[in-house]
């Protein structure tokens, strides 16, 4: 924990900030937090059966008093450290037809009791590193921005067309995403990465589909799995 840099966050979801405190406490010391600004938002679930569920809520102030020095950050930036190489890509621009976010969200008007549809997530971001020699490595969370908007937008970044390997959630699992499945795949026959390690909420019939499809790219992976590239 001592030899941590920076905490970086892929997005506001409670399956992806619950441990940060936790993290914080372990750290000890004051340390650079980057997170996009909507983040911290304030969501609810509004479910096809009229019900509404409020999501849990980022809680920027124990962040601080835990230590964390936070870079809300909407636009592409590289990680604050006298060597720069990795770059955060902050809000991640939506432009294929087939990923879609998360409709089922909303998020709460401040001071108001009014909500607006919130399905883009505009929060999400990934992680990349341009290895040389080899093209990029790409670490996703959820991949709520989609992973093709996610390929393009670092390759747009970084200015090349190569992809050494994709890694983390796709998400693709579940009824309102398994529709993207088959265009999400050649999309990602048509980047051609070396490997692709898929995990978190990529789901099984996206993660088998990749198998079958680019089974010489894939690789397997679980909790504790390191990769060295």
């Amino acid at each position: 924990m001592k030899n941590i840099d920076a905490i970086i966050l892929s997005h506001g979801h409670l399956d992806h900030f619950t441990g940060i405190v936790s993290t914080l406490q372990q750290i000890a010391k004051p340390i650079d937090v980057i997170v996009h600004p909507d983040a911290f938002q304030r969501r609810w679930l509004f479910f096809p059966d009229g019900t509404k569920a409020m999501m849990p809520v980022l809680d920027e102030k124990e962040l601080k008093d835990h230590g964390a020095i936070i870079h809300k950050n909407e636009r592409s930036s590289f990680l604050p450290t006298e060597d720069p190489h990795l770059l955060i890509t902050g809000e991640i621009p939506r432009e294929t037809s087939f990923e879609k976010g998360f409709p089922l969200q909303y998020a709460e008007i401040p001071d108001k009791k009014e909500f607006t549809h919130d399905p883009l997530i505009k929060d999400d971001q990934a992680i990349v590193v341009n290895i040389e020699g080899k093209g990029l490595v790409i670490i996703t969370g959820c991949g709520h921005a989609g992973i093709v908007n996610t390929l393009n937008y670092a390759k747009k970044l970084l200015d090349t067309y190569k992809i050494h390997a994709i890694l983390g959630g796709f998400h693709l699992t579940g009824n309102i995403y398994e529709q993207a499945i088959e265009p999400t795949i050649t999309e990602l026959q048509n980047a051609n990465p070396d490997y692709i390690i898929p995990c978190h909420c990529t789901g099984w019939k996206a993660t088998n589909r990749i198998i079958q499809i680019m089974s010489e790219k894939f690789i397997q992976t679980s909790v504790g799995t390191s990769f060295s590239f």
